[in-house]
């Protein structure tokens, strides 16, 4: 079996070989996105300057003779949420526009310790809430495959960077299945790690107790690269912990045989015909391989929509509150007094669904209706945690839909919002629980969209789904995975 061959290690040998430079990459890059951004509307702001400035760093250190970390050189993508130090960071929301931050993230500040070259911020739900990416300020993302089609929510422009080729990775967010839902739309892969694995510094928050940092990439090793090089404990969180399991790429490639993979029935309740054919024939790959499929229950998992919704809605309406027009970004120009100013820069300056949860958010926090709904969302929480806590006892990976559909059409989640609200009961529980779950690529449907599978792993077992992950990626690849005709290929 010939092993899928990782884009990041590629632009290594190809960089160290000295067969291009980096300047010429990143330029090449540059042009893709020239060309292409315009149908795929992935970036909100391309960063020429300051990748080629990088490149011409890298560039330097190849000449000098020094030896280069894998990432270094490496053109990514950041999506607009994650905090940049002179570089404008809007969330996609009117609200925050011309806003630059005066500091970098941990995530960005690990990389450029990498070299990495940034060629621009990426598209994304306004705030980070929405399933299609169409609720951004600047339009939503077009998917690769289909460009009558979305490429997912809400970091749908890392995904549709990634995916058009025009990013070789990138870093998104995932709160209730951010990162998974578009890289399972666009073909791709995408790891939502375990919470407090990767530092949320410089995050701009959305539900800080859902909300996780983690990469978007064409490959399973990518994504291992990747995950390890920005898993570390920081001080400047108070929830980080860093990679407290095996580093993902030092145990990528172990054997698999014996590893018991759970299917839960629930997890294939109420999702697509073609969705649940795909999660099936993974499963005989899996016994191809060694694995041992075990069906199980999680009976807790019918709860999880209506507790993500009301605790993420919570947190929002909370962490949104600093927005008011007079520290950063949108101020209405016109005002009788500060509690108009605040009014109405708020009205003005957040988008429907934003202000749709910040007003949930606010109602479940409410007197007389807190212990009805917020409370009661916390403890089903718990019950949710537990089911999961003892399916690990049973299993080591659990096997799931990403998404119980492949990706829809432009405009679908505007003219019913409600709906598209339900793509995310599969990717949901594992933000609940805090567990890391990875987004692979497992078929087309019969119009040639991609489908997605997640395999989810017990707190800090990053480096065991990723080995499965590998394993099948390698098993399917000629089949189940197809890159989009356009961007740089290598």
């Amino acid at each position: 079996m010939a092993e899928v061959k990782s884009k990041i290690r590629a632009i290594n040998e190809m960089l160290t070989g000295k067969e291009i430079t980096c300047t010429e990459l990143t330029q090449q890059y540059l042009d893709a996105i020239d060309k292409s951004n315009g149908d795929l509307n992935a970036y909100v702001n391309v960063t020429a300057d300051t990748a080629l400035k990088a490149a011409k760093a890298v560039d330097d250190k190849i000449a000098k003779g020094e030896e280069l970390p894998l990432l270094a050189g490496v053109p990514m993508t950041l999506k607009d949420n994650i905090s940049t130090n002179g570089i404008e960071t809007t969330c996609c929301s009117k609200i925050l526009e011309g806003y630059k931050p005066i500091y970098d993230a941990t995530v960005w500040k690990l990389l450029q310790q990498q070299n990495a070259v940034l060629l621009g911020k990426t598209n994304m739900d306004e705030f980070a809430m929405g399933s299609s990416c169409e609720t951004s300020v600047f339009g939503g993302a077009k998917n690769p495959h289909s460009l009558n089609h979305v490429a997912g929510g809400s970091s749908g422009g890392v995904a549709s960077a990634v995916g058009g080729n025009i990013a070789a990775y990138g870093l998104g967010s995932d709160t209730g299945g951010s990162i998974r839902q578009p890289a399972s739309f666009c073909g791709i892969v995408g790891l939502k790690p375990t919470y407090g694995s990767v530092s949320r510094y410089g995050l701009i928050a959305y539900a800080s107790s859902l909300d996780q940092i983690g990469p978007i990439t064409t490959t399973v090793e990518d994504t291992a690269i990747v995950y390890d090089a920005i898993a570390k404990l920081d001080p400047m969180d108070s929830t980080s912990q860093g990679n407290k399991g095996a580093g993902a790429c030092a145990t990528l490639k172990n054997d698999i045989k014996g590893m018991k993979i759970g299917i839960a029935k629930e997890y294939l309740e109420g999702i697509r015909d073609d969705v649940k054919e795909a999660i099936l024939n993974a499963c005989n790959v899996y016994r191809s391989m060694g694995a041992e499929i075990v069906e199980f229950d999680l009976p807790a998992l019918k709860y999880a929509l209506p507790v993500y919704y009301i605790l993420a809605c919570a947190e929002a309406s909370s962490n949104l509150g600093r927005y008011d027009g007079i520290r950063y970004g949108y101020k209405t120009p016109t005002y009788n007094d500060v509690n108009d100013m605040v009014c109405k820069t708020r009205s003005e300056g957040f988008g429907s669904e934003v202000k749709r949860r910040i007003m949930l958010g606010t109602y479940v926090l409410s007197a007389g209706y807190y212990d009805a709904y917020y409370k009661k969302a916390q403890n089903l929480r718990g019950t949710i945690v537990k089911d999961f806590k003892n399916a690990f006892e049973k299993v080591d990976v659990i096997l799931a839909p990403t998404v119980p559909m492949t990706a829809f059409e432009v405009g679908k989640a505007v003219s019913d919002p409600i709906e598209t609200y339900l793509t995310d009961i599969c990717t949901v529980p594992i933000n609940i629980a805090g567990l890391p779950a990875v987004s692979v690529p497992c078929g087309f449907n019969a119009k040639g969209m991609p489908i997605g599978m997640q395999l989810i792993g017990n707190t800090f077992a990053e480096s065991t789904i990723l080995n499965a992950a590998w394993h099948y990626e390698n098993a399917t690849h000629s089949t189940m995975f197809k890159s989009a005709e356009m961007g740089v290929k290598l």
